[in-house]
């Protein structure tokens, strides 16, 4: 490992600047991508619970959304034949109960991603704290040398 106290060339400032900015992209789309997963786990449980609730119904009646704040009253006919997008657009039918089962484990899988791209982001924030460190160091040597050699803070020609 590289001595901390040693001045840093300018070189490795400018290579430490690049790092620091190519783990700050990262850090965005891992954000990025921990935000989808969270949007997709809610879309998940809002159908569960939708689901859930058209078992409940007595004659198969519920709100459809059409956007725009407007919604229809319409009538389910087969509200146990369930349609799921299983990824790659293709679609397969499911029983209602088999249909919430899958939601779930869909849930369950992305909580579990979910997880392991929280770490990864810690890592990488954590990574990105030791490289500002650094870069402040520099910053602070740098000072400080500008001031040994100049104590007075006078001019020089």
């Amino acid at each position: 490992m590289a001595d901390t106290n040693a001045p840093m060339d300018q070189r490795e400032l400018e290579t430490l600047q690049y790092y620091l900015k190519e783990y700050g992209q990262q850090a965005e789309i891992f954000a990025q991508q921990m935000e989808l997963m969270e949007n997709g786990r809610m879309e998940a449980i809002a159908a569960i619970e939708a689901l859930e609730a058209l078992g409940a119904s007595d004659d198969g009646t519920v709100l459809l959304q059409v956007g725009g704040g407007a919604s229809l009253k319409a009538k389910v006919l087969e509200p146990e034949k369930v349609l799921l997008n299983i990824g790659a657009e293709v679609i397969v039918e499911k029983t209602n109960a088999d249909a919430r089962e899958y939601l779930k484990d869909r849930i369950t899988e992305m909580e579990a991603s979910e997880k392991k791209v929280a770490e990864t982001l810690n890592r990488l924030r954590s990574q990105m704290n030791d490289i500002a460190k650094r870069i402040e160091q520099a910053y602070q040597q740098t000072m400080a040398a500008g001031q040994a050699s100049n104590p007075l803070g006078l001019e020089q020609d």
